[in-house]
């Protein structure tokens, strides 16, 4: 499995994540089946490929498409929200990076959310919650914060509160992901037309012959 199609897996997670985070605050709604792959991705622990961290490459066509729609050339307009998101999770992954005692915090977090979610259903309230405190008692802290843009009305609703910050924690998972698979703050710049690629190539050989 090429390191370029591991990238642009783990590159689709984050914009998946800023996608869902700008539905729920501009919309007051989330897809579920996408809030499902992020919480379900954020909790597997220990996935021995890329592939498994996201259960089936199906369920990052969102993000894909975001992908493409942020990185391509094409002249559709992009939506700025979605850019800074996914700017802003990367950016604090490199910080989080140093913080060892932090990163430890939130993987036995994440294990205790883990064990909940297996007593309730993966995107109940209170496991989306829990996650959403792990975020709030962690990365929350390292400056500078997320300023997540809406609707107030959507922002102010706790189940939407706590569905963007768990969302935000899953963002930081596939950014670290991505640390790991080798991803640098350059590649998006200078490789962006070869992330492209990828994606339009996982859409059109892996996603979209499964609907016919």
């Amino acid at each position: 499995m090429s390191n370029i199609r591991n990238k642009t897996l783990a590159l689709a997670g984050v914009f998946q994540s800023a996608c869902l985070v700008n539905q729920i605050s501009t919309r007051g709604i989330a897809d579920m089946h996408d809030l499902e792959t992020i919480v379900r991705a954020t909790l597997n622990l220990d996935p021995r490929t890329t592939d498994e961290v996201f259960g089936s490459v199906d369920n990052l066509r969102t993000g894909l498409h975001a992908l493409i729609e942020q990185l391509g050339d094409q002249k559709t307009q992009k939506d700025m929200n979605i850019a800074r998101y996914v700017i802003s999770l990367l950016y604090l992954q490199r910080k989080l990076a140093k913080r060892s005692a932090m990163l430890e915090q939130i993987a036995e977090g994440i294990a205790r959310a883990k064990q909940q979610s297996e007593m309730f259903d993966i995107t109940h309230d209170n496991v989306l919650a829990n996650l959403a405190g792990i975020y709030s008692d962690t990365v929350s802290l390292i400056p500078p914060k997320i300023m997540v843009s809406g609707e107030s009305g959507h922002l102010a609703n706790r189940t939407n509160a706590d569905r963007i910050r768990a969302v935000l924690l899953g963002g930081i998972r596939f950014a670290v992901l991505w640390a790991q698979l080798g991803g640098g703050r350059w590649h998006i710049l200078f490789k962006r037309r070869t992330f492209v690629n990828e994606a339009r190539r996982l859409l059109e050989e892996e996603i979209n012959p499964q609907l016919h």
